[in-house]
């Protein structure tokens, strides 16, 4: 049997050396034919290929999409990220629909996360990230800012696709444009090709839920009183003793009811010295688009809730009748300010409450948004957020949106006159913030990760005697989720170190006076010692990396870069970490 297997290997020796010499001379040539067949398979070509509708963009095709579609909008997504997750079937659902509509017009994705080079081509931060490329031009994209919705992408590629403006000749096409749309916005220019009329073209084209409408023509100028270049909002209204609405500046035509605006013609002349500015009239526009007073509703809808036996009951309508969404528009208005009036519609006492409420509203137009919110409806899904309940209603929450500073009077009071002068105290800085807080668990601070609430944050952050690791997270925060194992392993490795305290603040439910928490998970180091300083940790989130932080006082140790031979035709810059490895340091 041993002569036998020597014979085999003998017999076998020279087919393997044929091998070697036909796929090159290695000492694993087979395993290496298998490589080079590999990478011949990996090379990707520029074929553009389709997910819903949707072109599935990479470095090897991006070009080819872009000299192939005038108009290209692209989404640059994480797989993980939950907001690119839900916007997934609306961006397909008006991928679909575009593409019925114009060949030349189309949607597609990029993963940012394995398409580096793009990504960084880009400045990709923030996921997901949608920009919009014009005729081949990849060096100055066009930052998406329409509604992240289907319809809403529709309108605003639909607006860029096609003219954003209507040519109005005569009053009776005016008349007729103007009487068709709930909203109308009508240019009045001199000269159609000026510096003016441009800056309305722009704005045309970020406003795209309204119509506009342009003209030059002198007979057009006299019929709506008009003697310099402006620009009119026109907008249905209803008339009191009326049967229906009328749009005001276009004689006798009514309209339902239903439709209730504040004032029926807002005009804007153009500064003759200034000129007009695209950004600052779009945001004009969308100001004085919306009603006075906002009703909040959004697409989700809770149950009714009991009404009190003591109350009166108002018949609601059905919910196909009710007003679409308007969440979009609120946060879309750009109005640093929100003034809210909680209440429960379906209670005759607290639906009375709009009326002096309205009239408070309108000494703030542009700079507080006043806001209906109703417990038994739609404002239902954002009671938690201010930390309320439906039997809190009737109540008023002032909400600052740059960093969502909530305030509250210490009395509900409910008459314009209380209102009003409410609201101008908040805007003077003369009423302290009103700040959430849980209740902390009895247990909290016998854990391994100690459990903080807004009222025992600052005696255990700024324990001049510990250096303090907090996560600050929201409950439903996916990432957050993946991450509280590796943090309660952290709390399990120095829950008997006496100067080191791993903890945890649920951010959704508790908030601090001088610390904005705007992405989660958060995680802070509050070192031991004066001054109250703060460290905000960057870096990767995994319990190794976690120790080296503390281990070395609240910074990562810096390691020996790694030199590597650079590529030929390789331009020698680095991939930055997605992760990032900078520490801010902040005094409170």
């Amino acid at each position: 049997l041993l002569w036998l297997l020597v014979l085999s290997l003998a017999w076998l020796g020279p087919a393997w050396g044929d091998s070697e010499g036909l796929e090159g001379k290695d000492d694993d040539g087979e395993v290496v034919a298998e490589e080079e067949e590999d990478e011949d398979d990996d090379v990707i070509s520029d074929e553009l290929v389709e997910e819903d509708s949707v072109l599935v963009l990479h470095e090897h095709n991006f070009a080819r999409a872009l000299s192939e579609f005038s108009l290209l909008l692209v989404e640059f997504y994480a797989p993980w990220c939950g907001h690119c997750q839900r916007l997934a079937p609306e961006f397909a659902q008006a991928a679909a629909r575009l593409r019925n509509g114009s060949e030349a017009v189309r949607l597609g994705k990029v993963d940012a996360t394995a398409q580096t080079a793009l990504s960084n081509e880009f400045g990709i931060h923030a996921y997901p990230t949608l920009k919009l490329f014009r005729d081949g031009n990849r060096t100055h994209p066009l930052a998406y800012s329409g509604r992240m919705d289907a319809e809403g992408i529709v309108r605003w590629m639909q607006r860029r696709a096609g003219p954003s403006t209507t040519l109005l000749q005569d009053t009776d096409t005016a008349a007729a444009f103007i009487n068709a749309q709930d909203i109308v916005v009508v240019g009045f220019f001199k000269d159609l090709q000026g510096e003016a009329a441009q800056a309305f073209y722009e704005a045309a084209g970020e406003v795209v839920d309204v119509a506009f409408g342009v003209t030059k023509a002198d007979e057009l100028f006299e019929a709506y009183g008009l003697s310099v270049d402006t620009v009119c909002l026109f907008k249905k209204v209803s008339r009191a003793g009326e049967g229906g609405g009328s749009m005001v500046g276009t004689p006798g035509a009514h309209w339902p009811a239903s439709w209730q605006f504040d004032e029926g013609r807002t005009d804007f002349p153009v500064d003759p010295a200034q000129g007009l500015n695209a950004a600052e009239l779009t945001r004009l526009l969308r100001v004085h688009s919306l009603e006075l007073v906002m009703e909040f509703s959004n697409e989700v809808r809770p149950p009714s809730l009991p009404v009190p036996s003591t109350s009166r009951r108002v018949p609601q309508p059905s919910p196909s009748s009710r007003s679409p969404q308007t969440s979009s528009r609120i946060f879309g208005a750009n109005i640093p300010h929100h003034m809210l009036l909680f209440l429960n519609k379906t209670v005759e006492e607290q639906l009375a409450l709009r009326d002096d409420f309205r009239k408070a509203a309108s000494n703030f137009r542009g700079k507080v948004l006043f806001v209906v919110v109703d417990v038994d409806g739609y404002g239902a899904t954002v009671l938690s957020f201010f930390g309320l309940t439906p039997a809190d209603a009737p109540t008023l929450r002032f909400i600052k949106m740059e960093n969502n500073r909530k305030y509250q009077m210490a009395e509900d009071a409910f008459s314009a006159t209380a209102v009003r002068d409410f609201v101008q105290a908040v805007l003077d800085g003369k009423v302290k913030p009103h700040l959430l807080s849980q209740t902390p668990p009895e247990d909290w601070d016998t854990r391994p990760v100690k459990v903080l609430v807004g009222k025992t944050f600052e005696q255990v952050a700024f324990d001049e005697t510990k250096n303090v690791f907090v996560k600050f997270y929201a409950p439903w925060c996916s990432h957050c989720k993946e991450m509280a194992a590796a943090w309660e392993e952290l709390g399990e490795r120095y829950k008997d170190h006496e100067d080191i305290v791993i903890a945890e603040m649920d951010a959704t439910a508790n908030e601090l006076e001088n610390l904005t928490i705007r992405g989660y998970p958060t995680l802070h180091y509050f070192p031991a010692g004066p001054g109250r300083k703060m460290i905000e940790y960057r870096s990767t989130r995994d319990v190794e990396t976690f120790s080296k932080f503390l281990e070395n006082g609240g910074t990562l140790p810096e390691e020996p870069p790694v030199v590597t031979k650079t590529p030929e035709n390789s331009t020698g810059t680095e991939e930055p970490s997605p992760s990032g490895t900078a520490e801010a340091r902040d005094e409170l």
